[in-house]
């Protein structure tokens, strides 16, 4: 009994000892990622949710039968005390007149949209996402190539079903967009395990790139979920900005916020109409203006329906029964302005044409490049290469696009006379000795008046510049003055002794003014790099004169 008891004291001992050792060890303040304390479930959060679901009862009791109590009682995330959401929701509060504007878009549509928010079992605040997305706008355009009130990028449109081509983009349609963007968040909540903070990521920023923020969190031992992630400024207040909005029409009243009178019954309803019709006849037959009429069906890109359909409208449901009398009663061949029709066929085939004269001009360069190509590496192997010719060229533009020259060509292609018809391949002589030095008329005096200085000067002689502006006498100066210059006049050496005749040369060296000196630098920049050597093997001979 009594050596139990003393264990029993030790054991007591030891572990007091290890707690104490264990505090010791635990830091002071909590653990956070970017100085944000952890949400602390506290009696007082407990008291202010209990007084935002009453808030939000309150609300809905306001606007008995309308969608606005529908959609409150769909409501399902849960609250968030985030200073992220507040600064959103100030934004929204100092801007009562967006928040009616939006009203005002979103009318014809929350019904719909409700719908298809029950119909995938989703939290109701979904159903605002297009006030983030595009303002309730249908035919929203973004930078990103995102369109509708959605914004779908063309990829993730044709995933969900949207078709798009140059008649109808389902991205814009009403109907078949928000069927799309509720089974696309319906598919990310199941992805994210409920967690619709980070579903809604992705649906702005891209599933991938969500998970690759995780992992880096993982990695670094800091917390996975939406607030603690390292994420670019728009993702970063693209949830915000939702449950922002979402609060704000839960606490209308509280807030001060006026919501518009919008019944909870269908406004729209989906008339098939079978085949092509013009949207311009169709809002006549609704009996609406046309632009009214495209905000109901904007995904429509020309002045009618398309051939392939889909073959239906999306009509008010008031103006339903008539449209679908008027239109039972018009005519078949008034359905579609036949004129129009045909004139739009008739762009459609320019712009093909256009399109394929591109496609058949770049396979043309595809093909050339790939030639010149081969004909460089043939010329580095010896083998002559092939040239087809095309319409309008002569023999000069082949031997310069080819470098080589005309007599080269001819040379090389017996049976080939001066003309050569288009078609006709020509054979391009390869190792080259000679290659054409294509110099501008800018470049040419400078090329032409360097040429002769280095041909002469290397081997002690002096150019016509060189030798005018000599500031020593021409007796006196000690390089060998032997000038050798395509001038027809005699050289004189340092050793002649006739004064007079020097002084009368040295005066009649052409100038850089010269008539004469234009031409030999012409001549001279014209040459081919053989007439050059050619040009130094005669200097040297005039050398031992």
């Amino acid at each position: 009994m009594y050596v139990n008891s003393n264990r029993s004291v030790n054991f007591l001992l030891v572990s007091i000892s290890l707690i104490v050792a264990g505090c010791a060890e635990t830091p002071k303040a909590p653990i956070s990622y970017n100085d944000r304390s952890p949400v602390i479930v506290s009696q007082k959060n407990k008291q202010e949710q209990t007084l935002r679901k009453s808030n939000r009862l309150k609300t809905a009791e306001a606007h008995k039968n309308t969608v606005w109590e529908r959609l409150l009682s769909l409501y399902a995330l849960p609250d968030v005390d985030n200073e992220r959401v507040d600064r959103q929701l100030n934004w929204y509060l100092d801007h009562p007149a967006y928040i009616a504007r939006v009203q005002q878009r979103a009318e014809p549509y929350l019904h719909l949209i409700l719908d298809e928010i029950e119909a995938n079992n989703i939290p109701g605040e979904l159903a605002l996402l297009p006030v983030v997305e595009s303002a309730f706008i249908p035919d929203a355009y973004s930078k990103a190539d995102a369109s509708g009130l959605w914004q779908f990028i063309p990829d993730t449109g044709k995933l969900y079903g949207l078709e798009q081509n140059s008649w109808y983009d389902g991205r814009r349609d009403i109907l078949d967009s928000t069927q799309a963007a509720t089974a696309f968040l319906k598919d990310l909540g199941e992805t994210f395990n409920g967690d619709w903070n980070l579903a809604l990521a992705s649906y702005n920023y891209g599933k991938g790139n969500i998970w690759k923020a995780m992992e880096k969190n993982e990695n670094l031992n800091l917390p996975t979920d939406y607030w603690s992630l390292d994420l670019p400024r728009e993702t970063a207040d693209y949830v915000p900005r939702l449950l922002a909005i979402a609060k704000l029409i839960a606490n209308a009243d509280e807030y001060g916020i006026h919501l518009n009178h919008i019944p909870n019954k269908p406004y729209l309803e989906v008339v098939n109409i079978d085949s092509p019709l013009d949207l311009q006849k169709a809002a006549e037959l609704a009996n609406m203006p046309l632009d009214k009429f495209m905000k109901l069906n904007p995904g429509f890109n020309r002045a009618s329906t398309s051939p392939d359909g889909p073959h239906r409208l999306l009509v008010p449901v008031d103006k339903a029964d008539s449209f679908k009398t008027s239109l039972a009663r018009l005519p078949i061949y008034e359905r579609v302005d036949q004129t129009q029709f045909f004139r739009e066929q008739e762009e459609r085939a320019r712009r093909e044409e256009e399109r394929l004269a591109r496609a058949e001009q770049q396979r043309e360069d595809r093909e050339e490049r790939v030639a010149v190509a081969q004909s460089r590496q043939k010329d580095t192997l010896g083998i002559p290469s092939k040239y087809k010719v095309k319409a309008g060229e002569t023999l000069t533009a082949i031997a310069a696009r080819n470098n080589t020259t005309v007599v080269a060509l001819l040379k090389a292609n017996p049976s080939t006379g001066k003309e050569v018809r288009s078609g006709v391949v020509l054979k391009i002589p390869s190792n080259k000795k000679e290659e054409p030095i294509q110099w501008t008329a800018k470049v040419a005096k400078n090329k032409a008046n360097t040429a002769v200085q280095v041909a002469s000067t290397k081997k002690g002689y002096l150019t016509p510049a060189a030798l005018a502006n000599s500031k020593k006498p021409l007796e006196n100066n000690k390089t060998p003055l032997k000038v050798a210059l395509a001038t027809g006049k005699k050289p004189i050496t340092s050793k002649t002794t006739d004064k007079k005749a020097a002084s009368s040369l040295a005066s009649n060296l052409p100038t850089a003014k010269s008539q004469n000196y234009r031409k030999a630098s012409m001549v001279v920049a014209t040459a081919t790099k053989a007439d050059i050597a050619k040009s130094t093997r005669t200097v040297k001979k005039l050398k031992k004169v």
